[in-house]
Formats: C-alpha cells, structure tokens, sequence
C-alpha cells in the first residue's frame, strides 16, 4: 500500500471520475510516499496550513492502471524522512477502485499531525 495526501474537498470534487491531482500535470506525476510514518513527516513539512480535513489515500499499488515507479527524493527528501527513501510516484490519474481506505489525518493542539484514522 502506498499513501496520498489530499484535502476532502479535492478528492470529493469529481467522484465519477479518475482522481487526478495538479502535481500531475505540473509535475508529471502524483506524489505518494511509502508508509505511514513517512506521509506524516510529509504533511508536517508541506501540508500544516492546507485545508481541512486533510486525508490520506491508501492505494494499493497492483490496482492502480497508471504506472508506479519508486524514485529518490528531488533534490532531497523532507526532514525527518531518510535519505534513503524511495518514493512511489503514479504517472497518470488515479482510479477510484485502487483507494483500498480513506483515512483521515488527526492534529495535536499545536498543529502537528499524530496519525491516521477511518475517516468519517
């Protein structure tokens, strides 16, 4: 399973189709990370002020009709990620069947994400 982080608004925006973020067509790809762990150390670094609530999709990997390929960090992962983490990035829109969970990410008083739960 791999995550996505993604505000409820945008992943609810067009539920009859293929989710398919900006960072594709600015980037090229839609940026995923690894584990748990990691998608949390990246919604510190990137998402702290985004709009809420703030969820996290879990994709599974062999569901997914775009390519995945598992590439390093550029120029360098976010602090608190090591070095060595490879990143999944889907090269084309994401299809709604390979979401296997919906989760929800939970903040601490002082704005920091703690973790994932079933989102409601």
């Amino acid at each position: 399973m791999i995550y996505h982080v993604v505000s409820r608004d945008e992943w609810n925006a067009d539920p009859d189709r293929p989710y398919t973020p900006v960072s594709l067509a600015e980037d090229g790809f839609v940026h995923c990370s690894p584990d748990e762990e990691t998608t949390l150390t990246i919604v510190n670094a990137f998402y702290r002020t985004s709009p809420r609530p703030l969820l996290a999709l879990v994709l599974d990997e062999d569901r997914l009709t775009a390519n995945c390929e598992w590439e390093a960090a550029a120029p360098a992962p976010p602090p608190g990620v090591a070095e060595s983490t490879l990143f999944p990035h889907v090269f084309g829109p994401v299809n709604r069947d390979a979401v296997e969970r919906v989760l929800e990410v939970r903040w601490d008083d002082e704005g920091r994400a703690t973790g994932l739960v079933d989102a409601d």
